[in-house]
């Protein structure tokens, strides 16, 4: 050891003092910025594996990896987090303002109050007691009448249909919308809508539609008055703003403020066939909580003034529709924001009997994780759908790495055969669904805005069992003896990606 060392001075006193000098230099600012990788991770309160994770992707990387942390870690998403939280809170403020008697609100405190509900189910009425702690602002609702719809057969044609009969106002929110045939078309309808008086807004997400706003798709569209567009995006190289975490994943489409649909289908070709997944159409109370979270989005984006967002027009007189109970939970990257991974992991513990559980990428935290584990080795009915093969290869293996161990406690999994498998749905004990935008993976649960719904109607429940019961029956059960055959490559690639989980 002592040798070499004298071969490497020798060997460095050797070369010219300007090359001895550069490598020194390129040495030292490498081993600063792993520290200061090292010490943003620690004041962020990263995970540990995430932690380890960036550093080591930093050190063995020089400068790229710094590159791809600024861009993709969490470095600067507090201080726009809570932008866009106290964005929220204070048009929440605005709203309150104008909630009394004769006020142009009045109408949404009365709705709440009336529709303002209790669980059917001393489970459900527990869990309500939970969750009230992690969404204060937002109530079970009743008397809404809510419909599934299954892939873009269904659901495109309904909303179609709704936006040709909108007489005052549309409101639809998007992370893709393609230019495509089906994206044109629905461009095209919105444009006439808006060229007969009613008043459109459009709200996507800039990264999701990058192939809509590259090729200019939106672009024709400027010149009418009644149509707005505005991109939700947290880059912006110009204003060194490099993060590309932050994403809206909501899919919301509103008509009238009376119906509105809401769940996991974007706007492109691949919903009619190559893509599996689900949809919801509601009408009553709730299509408020709905409107009101594309309202709040809209206004952080294009600071549109208030006085004409929070008015009746938008919010209007609302008819009981139907029986079912339906709670928003709306999440975001700060940590009191971060509700639809609690509510998953109270509904998880709360229940008694059975737990299915389906989602396009299965990645999740480790505490829904452990809730998943302990709930079959309690004995529940705890099963897991998953697409057979995912669009993403990594997080597909990253999901796969914790499939030994869930077998091994008693939970099935089903690989479901293509077409690909992107609804995200739970049946809890056949009274409880969530149902939404959220992935099973830390992305949804902690980087993206996303909206989930808790639904309290067992008569729901059920007929979303019978889909989802459609999807197993098309799936394979995984065997854990099978599972444990499967090649060492398989298991390295594995391990592997499941380093990467906390990105992922």
């Amino acid at each position: 050891m002592f040798n070499h060392l004298i071969e490497y001075f020798t060997y460095m006193t050797n070369l010219p003092v300007f090359l001895w000098t550069m490598d020194i230099i390129e040495i030292s600012v490498h081993a600063a910025i792993v520290i200061l990788v090292f010490i943003n991770c620690l004041n962020s309160k990263k995970e540990p594996a995430s932690t380890i994770l960036w550093t080591f992707l930093t050190l063995s990387f020089p400068f790229f990896g710094a590159l791809i942390y600024v861009v993709f870690a969490i470095n600067r998403m507090p201080a726009k987090a809570f932008k866009k939280h106290f964005k929220d809170q204070k048009l929440v403020e605005e709203r309150k303002s104008r909630e009394d008697e004769a006020l142009p609100l009045a109408y949404w405190k009365s709705v709440h109050e009336t529709a303002s509900s209790e669980a059917d189910s001393p489970e459900g009425k527990e869990t309500t007691r939970m969750i009230d702690a992690v969404l204060p602002d937002h109530f079970l609702l009743g008397g809404n009448l809510l419909d599934p719809l299954v892939d873009g057969t269904d659901t495109y044609p309904a909303m179609l249909s709704a936006i040709s009969q909108a007489k005052d106002h549309i409101h639809l929110q998007s992370f893709i919308i393609k230019n495509d045939k089906i994206g044109n078309e629905f461009m095209a309808l919105l444009s006439a809508k808006a060229r007969e008086g009613v008043k459109v807004r459009i709200l996507v997400d800039r990264f999701g539609s990058t192939h809509a706003y590259l090729t200019g798709m939106f672009s024709k569209y400027k010149g009418n008055s009644n149509l707005s567009i505005a991109w939700w995006t947290q880059a912006n190289i110009l204003k060194r703003q490099l993060q590309m975490n932050l994403r809206n994943h909501r899919k919301i489409l509103v008509i009238d403020g009376k119906t509105a649909f809401f769940g996991g289908i974007n706007i492109h070709d691949d919903h009619n066939g190559f893509i599996r997944d689900y949809h919801f159409r509601v009408s009553g109370p709730f299509v408020q909580e709905l409107q009101f979270t594309f309202i709040k989005d809209w206004y952080y984006m294009t600071e549109e003034n208030p006085e004409e967002l929070l008015t009746e027009r938008y919010f209007p007189h609302q008819n009981f529709t139907g029986s079912t109970k339906m709670r928003l939970i709306n999440s975001g990257p700060t940590s009191h924001m971060q509700a639809i991974s609690d509510v998953i992991f109270m509904s998880i513990v709360s229940a008694k009997r059975q737990i299915i559980m389906m989602t396009p990428y299965f990645v999740p935290p480790n505490d829904i994780l452990s809730a998943i584990r302990i709930s079959a080795m309690k004995g529940l009915d705890v099963r897991l759908i998953v697409p057979e093969k995912s669009n993403h290869f990594y997080v597909g293996h990253a999901g796969q790495s914790y499939y030994e161990d869930l077998l091994s406690c008693g939970v099935r999994v089903y690989q479901r055969k293509d077409p690909f498998l992107h609804a995200k749905a739970m049946v809890i004990d056949d009274r409880v669904c969530i149902i939404g935008t959220a992935n099973m993976d830390n992305r949804s649960l902690k980087l993206n805005y996303e909206t989930d719904v808790w639904v309290n109607d067992s008569k729901f429940a059920g007929r979303l069992k019978e889909i989802i019961f459609e999807d197993e029956s098309m799936s394979t059960e995984i065997n854990l003896f099978e599972w444990r055959k499967r090649p060492y490559r398989i298991k390295l690639m594995e391990n592997i990606s499941a380093l990467m989980s906390p990105m992922l």
